[in-house]
């Protein structure tokens, strides 16, 4: 594996989110080759408005940006009511824009984890985000799907703790990930050759 860079947002604003302690998590098990830029100013992203579009407001140039930069793209959502919370869904908006290159996630790998405190982890919000992903064209890791129930309990004070049950499925998600980016190389590099 060369090395990659992949841009990690969590959905959540909360200072001490669940989901963002995932995060942690994942970069934590990754191998060396794996960098992670995390993105952390979900909540200066305005509300979508076309209005506002050109130019883009700078935290969404921003994300743009390095969503462009990044070989891949590692998305921990929360569940509220049974779906992704606004700002994520709002952040995609802005994001599924045609700006420029055209809208940031096309073709692009993406991976979803999430964590929640209820008995069924993220398994709403994962599907609700990739309908949303699917209609932007991104290019989304199918198995194996990563929730986290009852996250308070199992993340404790910080990270997964080693040798949580947890961390195979994890480390076989961020593989899933890896293993879409180096297709996607592979494809490109044959395209190109023609």
């Amino acid at each position: 594996m060369s090395d990659l860079t992949i841009l990690a947002l969590s959905g959540s604003l909360r200072k001490d989110s669940l989901n963002t302690r995932l995060l942690s998590s994942v970069a934590r098990i990754a191998p060396p080759e794996l960098t992670f830029d995390g993105f952390g100013e979900l909540a200066a992203i305005p509300l979508f408005n076309e209005d506002a579009e050109h130019p883009a407001p700078p935290t969404v140039a921003d994300l743009r940006r390095r969503i462009r930069a990044a070989d891949g793209v590692l998305i921990a959502t929360p569940e509220y009511n049974a779906a992704m919370p606004g700002v994520l869904k709002n952040a995609l908006d802005w994001l599924s824009r045609p700006v420029g290159d055209g809208p940031a996630l096309t073709r692009k790998p993406v991976a979803i984890i999430g964590a929640s405190q209820g008995p069924l982890g993220t398994i709403r919000a994962q599907l609700n985000l990739r309908q949303v992903l699917h209609k932007m064209n991104a290019a989304v890791v199918g198995q194996p799907e990563f929730v986290l129930p009852h996250a308070h309990q199992a993340l404790g004070e910080g990270e997964l703790p080693a040798g949580s049950p947890s961390l195979p499925i994890l480390t076989a998600v961020l593989q899933g990930l890896v293993d879409l980016i180096e297709h996607d190389r592979a494809v490109a590099s044959v395209l190109a050759a023609r």
